[in-house]
């Protein structure tokens, strides 16, 4: 049976999970970056670490390939104590993807996506496959895109080369640290819609650096909130840290707007819907069963309307009036 592109593309290792061990990092001067932080990643999952500038973020996501070495701890990868295995080779296990891209410029598209397996001995044919497969799953054509140079494409595009450089060698863990940043608000919007697209298919353990909430709640399985040396503030879902601050700091760093963020991840399920009026619902706006609460807000907002119906498959199951989705924001404290 012939396989497509996108299998070849989503097929090989399996996702591992990450497992942080009371990692410290001291640098010589006394500075103490991060400080006895316990983690735990569960494989296939998107991770986010976010907090204020400072709080060791983007170090604690440079431990775990070890570009910077702790100096205390454990950091087993799928129950590996990396820390105790070459550094070359834990590397090209791991997937890295940095805020500028970092391409070769004097390389081509496709040479650079070739990096890691290159690296690896792989022979032409199978990296000449391998490269086909993640240029189309990234959504860049090769046939268009894979002589081109890295001067030569956009912001978004080369963030997308970025992606597939680093899912190159089908590594178990994919690593970002602000990966969308560089780019126009509205590129981003494009490629995290992208992203999300991605890790449906490919379903990589990832850690995701980000200063951007919205982009944290959008993303994340799971978001770490830290603060200063590293401290975990708190480590829940996008609902749950926007719905119930575990801390003073977190509640403050959140926003006294995260009730509308909440709504963003909040679905819109069966048991929030009020029945069906006795009245005609016809010409009324309609948002799907399953979509996000914030959607629905959004379409009563610009409809001016009291209520939007819900559906499942076009067949309406349901109301969920103004009222409603104003209580959802109220009952966050």
């Amino acid at each position: 049976m012939d396989v497509t592109p996108r299998e070849r593309a989503g097929a090989g290792a399996q996702a591992a999970s990450i497992t942080l061990d009371a990692i410290s990092k001291r640098y010589p001067d006394g500075t103490e970056a991060v400080r006895d932080l316990t983690l735990d990643v569960a494989a296939g999952e998107l991770t986010v670490l976010i907090g204020p500038s400072g709080c060791g973020k983007s170090t604690v996501l440079r431990m775990v390939n070890r570009l910077i070495e702790p100096t205390g701890g454990r950091i087993l990868l799928g129950g590996e104590d990396v820390t105790r295995v070459n550094p070359v080779r834990l590397r090209r296990r791991i997937g890295y993807v940095i805020q500028n891209v970092g391409l070769f410029p004097h390389q081509t598209v496709s040479a650079n996506v070739g990096t890691v397996p290159h690296l690896l001995g792989w022979p032409s044919e199978r990296r000449r496959q391998r490269v086909t497969a993640l240029l189309d799953l990234v959504g860049l054509d090769p046939a268009r895109f894979g002589r081109r140079y890295p001067h030569e494409l956009s912001g978004g595009q080369r963030q997308r080369v970025g992606v597939a450089r680093a899912l190159a060698a089908d590594p178990v863990v994919l690593l970002m640290d602000e990966p969308f940043s560089a780019v126009d608000p509205i590129v981003r919007t494009r490629l995290q819609e992208e992203f999300l697209r991605l890790q449906a298919e490919v379903r990589k353990t990832i850690v995701l650096v980000t200063h951007d909430l919205d982009e944290a709640v959008r993303l994340g399985d799971r978001i770490a909130v830290l603060s200063q040396g590293g401290h975990l503030e708190q480590y829940d879902t996008p609902s749950a840290v926007l719905g119930t601050p575990a801390t003073p700091f977190v509640r403050e760093f959140v926003g006294a707007d995260r009730g509308i963020r909440r709504l963003a991840v909040t679905a819109i399920t069966r048991e929030a819907v009020e029945p069906l009026p006795a009245t005609t619902v016809a010409g009324l706006p309609t948002v799907p069963l399953g979509g996000s609460a914030y959607d629905a807000l959004s379409v009563l907002l610009t409809s001016a309307a009291d209520q939007v119906v819900v559906t499942d498959t076009d067949r309406p199951v349901g109301v969920l009036t103004r009222g409603r989705l104003l209580d959802l924001v109220g009952r966050v404290h």
